[in-house]
């Protein structure tokens, strides 16, 4: 009977269609007699597979997408393997110096290395080339620039929105929206120890544009406490959107996907800045991991070693998702599919990152609670921002 391996995966038809394609590559040229088996699942289930039920312990999964994000608490819980022993007696031919270092370093802590990067892509403007030009709109380099384009582009007769947010409260976007709005404004949402401090005007001033934003219904498309990152982008590529912040990916895959109705149509930029702040992005990407309760380890080391050649990481960004590889990014087929592709060495150099605390997930929670009181009532950012602090200190 052929080995097994099961896989949790975080919901997305790319990283399905890459992931099913790889372990065909990797059975074929290998000659290994195995299976895979993949679970599909959106990020709060997922979270509760691997997490509330130790899916990752009990051999449910032996391989799992996990946000680095989530890998302190995973580290911390006992669910996953210290991948330096694998990498030490079969090292990967050209690793680390084939990757930026910021995808590198998320996981490289507590003595160990957690997890392999599969997917990437910073939070960047994204915008529709086309309707910016027949508008003689300049790229939004201020967050008040980006809210007046979103009201000049808004046209729903014509079925386009000027704007979308992604407030489902998955613990997700949110919660970067909410990073990023503080840090454009030279604000600091968590302290030097990686405790959250959350009572400072930047965050005032952060939830206020936020809360403005979500409310304006001449700049945002509507239902956006339903919309994911995922939904949201789907949109834009959809051609429903004229311009969002959100994850290079949905940019390359305006490019990719076969029903995209934007093809040819976009561009990337640096994320708009507030007043006394700058533009930065955030690094925060998904790793494989392998859960403590693998059974077949080297199998699956196998498998991760596989991936991560230069072959498999342009397969990952060639089925929709985003390759982790200079190689890929500098690739001139990749490049002349996705002709910002090489932007993102640049995205890389301006990201933020946030702190590895075990509680992170819980922590973003809150802040999806926070948001949402924001635009459902008119109670004063400070007061919403003086509860979310008191909630995430009882946490931590």
């Amino acid at each position: 009977m052929s080995a097994r391996i099961r896989i949790a995966v975080r919901r997305f038809d790319p990283f399905e269609r890459a992931i099913t394609r790889q372990f065909a590559a990797f059975t074929r040229t290998t000659g290994t007699d195995a299976r895979l088996e993949v679970e599909a699942l959106d990020l709060n289930p997922l979270h509760q597979a691997l997490f509330d039920r130790r899916g990752l312990a009990d051999g449910s999964f032996d391989l799992a997408f996990i946000s680095t994000d989530w890998l302190a608490e995973a580290q911390v819980a006992g669910l996953i393997r210290d991948l330096q022993p694998y990498l030490a007696r079969a090292p990967i031919p050209d690793f680390p110096d084939a990757w930026s270092p910021s995808l590198l370093g998320l996981q490289r802590f507590a003595g160990g290395f957690w997890g392999m990067p599969y997917h990437d892509g910073p939070q960047c403007l994204i915008y529709r080339k086309d309707l910016l030009a027949a508008a003689a709109l300049g790229v939004p380099a201020s967050w008040e620039e980006f809210h007046q384009a979103a009201r000049r582009l808004h046209a729903p007769a014509q079925g386009r929105y000027g704007t979308v947010l992604a407030l489902y409260p998955d613990g997700h976007n949110s919660f970067y929206d909410f990073c990023i709005h503080v840090w454009t404004r030279g604000g600091e949402p968590f302290g030097s120890d990686g405790r959250p401090s959350f009572n400072t005007p930047q965050a005032a001033a952060a939830v206020d544009f936020i809360r403005t934003l979500a409310r304006d219904a001449a700049a945002m498309a509507p239902g956006a406490t339903e919309l994911d990152s995922v939904k949201s982008g789907i949109l834009f590529c959809e051609g429903k959107v004229a311009l969002m912040t959100n994850w290079f990916g949905f940019a390359a895959l305006g490019e990719t996907w076969e029903a995209s109705q934007v093809r040819g149509c976009i561009d990337i930029a640096p994320l708009p800045a507030g007043p006394g702040g700058g533009s930065v992005s955030l690094n925060v990407f998904w790793v494989l991991a392998m859960g403590v309760g693998c059974a077949q380890p080297d199998l699956a080391w196998s498998f991760l070693r596989y991936l991560a050649t230069a072959p498999m990481d342009k397969l990952t960004t060639l089925a929709g998702a985003i390759g982790v590889r200079r190689s890929t990014w500098a690739d001139p087929e990749v490049n002349a599919l996705v002709p910002y592709y090489h932007k993102l060495d640049a995205l890389h150099a301006r990201a933020r990152e946030l702190p590895l605390h075990p509680r992170l997930s819980d922590i973003s929670h809150v802040v999806d609670d926070l948001l949402a009181r924001a635009i459902a009532s008119d109670v004063p950012s400070p007061a919403l921002l003086a509860e979310a602090q008191r909630r995430v200190e009882g946490l931590v």
